[in-house]
């Protein structure tokens, strides 16, 4: 690239300020955060430090950092759920090239406002499906496009969220409620939607989906629990959900996610501080949440090809693993262990298939997709970016029949939901 781009940044949160943020700062050869709206009084002062932003350049709001035109090449919004329409239009408008944080929408009305938008726009949008960009799903795609399999039949493949994780994301946290945000399987698995319709090569036609919110509820709360984790309860060493074996414990002296959401700088006292007040040391089964612990889909691409989604709250791992069989051989992976096993049915053979390991943040596809975008800001002639606007639509369409099959139990056509999603 000719210079380092410059980048405006909306929300500087877990995302935007701790994985986005801290990786441009880290290198300055790349890019330079030259602009940020954070609501957060302390987060936006935090951001503005990291990276050396004139005071004249700090917003409390996406509003007032986009009236005044144009202040950087891109722009990455990192706000909750509900805040990307507007911002993203408005950034549209201006011309940014945009890095939006998945889920596009919470609604599909929002999805379709956004694509509107888009399309007459002299700017671009790139959404953060980041698992496009790991090795290891690249290694899986780069073996179905070779035909080591054979013709693909069915994939079974299975978002492991994590016990723990499911507390605090979607039980205590900010994922918790659909009207606060976006039903689960979007806000969770549309990264996993948008890999099958990736890794099939077609788009998906029907779904049939079920599960629900089985576990996190008051009637499940055991004999002896009390409001808050910290507040006697007589369970809490049994608990797994324990916050305290959670954030005290299990993360014990770990600055970053998940400590850092609860408080700026996370150290034994400022965590209890926060646990004995806010959100994330209320009791699972005493909060406010609606979203779904666990949802199974089932999917129907052209040409046949057959998958099966499972999104559960209730493993002990919290990553990604997948089965697919082709006519000829099947694929089995484990994310979190780079671990690829191809079985060759007519050479009779299994190959263990490596796949490099290169940074932190999902297996490093965080860095990767943030290295893409920005070269492709630098290189005006850079073609359309693998998850822009359009490609990733079709997660979402997923994901809402999905949630629609889910609610009504009826299977339905992908594209043309009945359900009105507000």
């Amino acid at each position: 690239m000719p210079r380092p781009v410059t980048v405006a940044l909306i929300g500087a949160g877990s995302r935007g300020a701790d994985v986005y943020g801290r990786y441009i700062a880290q290198h300055p050869e790349l890019g330079r955060v030259v602009a940020v709206a954070e609501s957060r009084p302390a987060h936006r002062a935090g951001a503005a430090e990291q990276h050396g932003i004139a005071a004249s350049h700090t917003f409390a709001s996406w509003e007032d950092l986009l009236e005044g035109g144009r202040l950087a090449d891109a722009l990455i919004i990192a706000t909750p759920d509900v805040l990307h329409v507007e911002p993203a239009k408005a950034a549209l408008a201006l011309g940014y090239q945009v890095l939006l944080e998945k889920p596009i929408a919470p609604t599909l009305a929002g999805v379709l406002e956004l694509a509107a938008a888009a399309r007459t726009s002299t700017g671009s949008l790139t959404v953060a499906h980041v698992l496009r960009h790991s090795a290891f799903f690249a290694t899986i795609k780069r073996l179905l496009d070779q035909g080591r399999i054979g013709d693909l039949i069915h994939v079974q493949h299975t978002e492991n969220v994590g016990h723990w994780h499911f507390a605090h994301s979607f039980v205590r946290g900010n994922w918790r409620r659909e009207d606060q945000a976006s039903p689960m399987i979007l806000a969770k698995a549309c990264h996993d939607l948008d890999l099958l319709r990736w890794l099939v090569g077609r788009p998906c036609t029907s779904v049939a989906s079920y599960g629900g919110l089985r576990h996190f509820r008051l009637e499940n709360a055991p004999a002896g629990s009390t409001q808050r984790c910290t507040g006697g309860c007589a369970v809490e060493r049994e608990c797994p959900y324990s916050a305290l074996r959670i954030y005290l414990e299990r993360f014990a002296g770990h600055d970053g996610w998940p400590n850092n959401v609860l408080t700026p700088e996370p150290n034994a006292e400022s965590l209890l501080a926060a646990l004995n007040d806010g959100p994330y040391g209320r009791c699972v089964y005493r909060c406010d949440n609606d979203v779904a612990d666990n949802q199974v889909v089932a999917l129907n691409f052209e040409g046949g090809v057959a998958a099966s989604l499972t999104v559960s709250a209730f493993t002990e791992e919290n990553t990604r693993t997948l089965h697919l069989m082709g006519s000829h051989g099947e694929i089995h992976g484990h994310m979190e262990r780079g671990e690829l096993i191809v079985d060759d049915f007519a050479a009779d053979t299994r190959e263990a298939v490596a796949v490099p390991t290169v940074g932190s943040g999902h297996s490093g596809a965080d860095e990767a997709l943030l290295i893409d975008f920005l070269e492709r800001v630098g290189d005006e002639h850079a073609g359309a970016p693998p998850t822009g606007l359009e490609a990733s639509i079709d997660s979402h369409l997923m994901a809402f029949a999905a949630e629609e099959s889910r609610l009504s139990g009826a299977s339905v056509l992908v594209g043309a939901p009945t359900r009105t999603f507000s």
